[in-house]
């Protein structure tokens, strides 16, 4: 039993550490932007040492990726394998309606100087670690398919890639319009668009 309290009580003092890193981060770019995020600027507004940076994250942009990308786990229920092409829709959409909250709670300051071209946790092909957005939907449609549900028109890449890519862009449009932008309604419009356009009935579907 004491052991099991020490390990909670160790667990909880790391999450502290990486919120009080994470803050001291979002300080920055929100006040100086991205150029200045650097490791040694991070640990000197957290109040930590480097090897207590390191020991949570590789680098700055691992850190950035780590929370932007780490949203609040969705309802396991949510994608439950559904019996037709609108339910498998509705699953993808609700994955990106997730982390359009989760940007808002972030701040578009934070968003804005997150989409940064220099900051590589924007980079899919880098990212492997961690169940990425667009790794839960692609691993979510290929079951669809396998299942017979759907039928997908295109390569799962170049799904993946089409389905980012409209994701930075409304990211990066309620950004440049300081949130004034439709977000969760540009999204959602966009996506279901292109989804209408790439996903049939399969052998199973409706």
């Amino acid at each position: 039993m004491k052991e099991q309290i020490h390990i909670s009580r160790q667990q909880q003092k790391s999450r502290v550490t990486r919120e009080k890193i994470f803050q001291a981060a979002k300080r920055i770019l929100q006040k100086k932007g991205y150029e200045e995020l650097s490791i040694k600027n991070i640990c000197e507004e957290a109040g930590v040492s480097n090897g207590s940076f390191y020991h949570h994250f590789k680098t700055k942009d691992d850190l950035l990726s780590y929370y932007i990308e780490e949203q609040p786990q969705i309802d396991p229920d949510l994608l439950e394998l559904p019996d037709s092409v609108a339910g498998v829709k509705k699953g993808i959409i609700q994955v990106y309606m997730n982390y359009v909250r989760y940007c808002r709670e972030l701040g578009v300051e934070f968003m804005a100087e997150y989409y940064d071209t220099k900051n590589q946790a924007l980079n899919a092909s880098i990212r492997t670690e961690r169940p990425y957005p667009i790794v839960t939907v692609q691993t979510y449609v290929e079951k669809a398919v396998e299942a017979g549900v759907v039928r997908l028109d295109v390569q799962i890449d170049e799904f993946t890639t089409d389905i980012r890519m409209i994701v930075i862009g409304n990211v990066f449009e309620w950004c440049i319009k300081h949130g004034e932008a439709d977000f969760e309604g540009n999204m959602s419009r966009s996506l279901g668009k292109y989804l209408d356009s790439v996903l049939c009935p399969g052998d199973k579907g409706d």
